[in-house]
């Protein structure tokens, strides 16, 4: 059960989330030498976070991953009958590959975030499995084509330039690590690191049934060719971010990209994401309240002019994150492992 977090991150706090977002799986000698605290205090700190729910680690597969032809990403917005929005977003929360789940206002009712490993099994999912779940009036799904930036990259900013230094050297992707053919036991390494990014080699090797050394081998080379990718998140309302502004947005395509590298400069930006469609870049900011949604796409608008939106909406509940599971708060009560295996095979 989730403990009620009492007040808002303290100073400490913060500085240990930011320390975490930077190196999220950094020892906790490392991680309390950054910022000045030893490491027993900052474990227990942690340990009190992780507890109520108000921030925790988990990893997914990364862009890189869909680059290499082992996967693809899509967005899905769901219409529901009258009343039967909550039901069918139990049911696909419960689905591993379904990695978000959010209730939003606007032209929608459910926006789900969805991994397959490839084209034909998404087609077949969101033909057999939404097509024929109860609840579910109409779906329109948006293929992603490229991720410009993710919520990995989102950071509290509460070290100052020293303290960032020290645990920069902790990032695990090389640019010349070659991606490669995942193996049952990498999807079931990542499966795992899903719920707990933290896990160690020992534990990971227990749940997966090989050897400690084997599972560093592997968890290294998972991390350092960029196929998957570590993340501390925090409870939106114990980030001064609570509201998450989602914008679906065009663009010329001979200017897409320097148009998304100019989006993805905004401090608010989560996700800036390209996708094929009536519109062509889906932006997910958060921002600090809803008069400031409605001032951050006035800023959006001056700081990125080629950009035009087409449609924006509030999350209303962001009921799963990556696989892990929100309450109506933002706090994290369990997870689903992300598992793309479980998608359906094509007919």
């Amino acid at each position: 059960m989730v403990q009620e977090f009492c007040g808002a991150l303290d100073d400490l706090d913060q500085a240990l989330v930011h320390a975490l977002q930077i190196a999220p799986r950094a020892g906790w000698a490392r991680i309390g030498a950054a910022i000045g605290v030893d490491p027993v205090t900052v474990a227990r700190r942690w340990s009190r976070l992780t507890e109520a729910g108000a921030a925790w680690v988990g990893c997914h597969p990364a862009p890189a991953l869909a680059e290499s032809g082992q996967g693809c990403l899509a967005f899905v917005e769901v219409d529901c009958a009258n009343g039967r929005l909550s039901g069918v977003a139990r049911e696909l929360m419960a689905e591993p590959h379904v990695i978000g789940v959010e209730h939003v206002s606007g032209g929608r009712d459910l926006l789900l975030t969805v991994l397959a490993p490839r084209l034909s099994a998404l087609t077949h999912w969101v033909t057999h499995r939404l097509g024929s779940l109860a609840g579910i009036v109409a779906t329109r799904t948006h293929l992603s084509s490229t991720v410009y930036t993710e919520g990995s990259r989102w950071r509290l900013r509460a070290l100052d330039a020293a303290q960032i230094a020290r645990l920069a050297g902790t990032a695990q992707t090389r640019a010349d690590a070659p991606v490669f053919e995942l193996t049952e036991l990498d999807r079931a390494l990542l499966a795992e690191l899903s719920v707990d990014g933290r896990a160690g080699h020992r534990a990971l090797a227990e749940r997966c049934g090989t050897s400690p050394d084997t599972v560093r081998r592997r968890v290294n080379r998972l991390f350092a060719s960029g196929m998957a990718q570590t993340r501390c998140e925090v409870a939106r309302p114990l980030s001064e971010w609570p509201v998450s502004l989602i914008l679906w947005c065009r663009a010329a395509p001979a200017e897409l990209r320097a148009v998304a590298e100019q989006v993805t400069g905004a401090r608010e930006v989560r996700l800036c994401a390209g996708v094929i469609g009536r519109h062509n870049l889906k932006v997910i900011a958060w921002v600090r309240s809803i008069d400031d949604a409605q001032r951050f796409e006035v800023r959006l608008a001056e700081r990125v002019p080629a950009l035009t939106v087409d449609d924006r909406a509030v999350a209303l509940w962001p009921m799963k994150l990556n696989g892990h599971l929100l309450d109506e708060r933002g706090y994290r009560t369990g997870a689903v492992p992300i598992d793309v295996r479980t998608v359906a095979p094509s007919a």
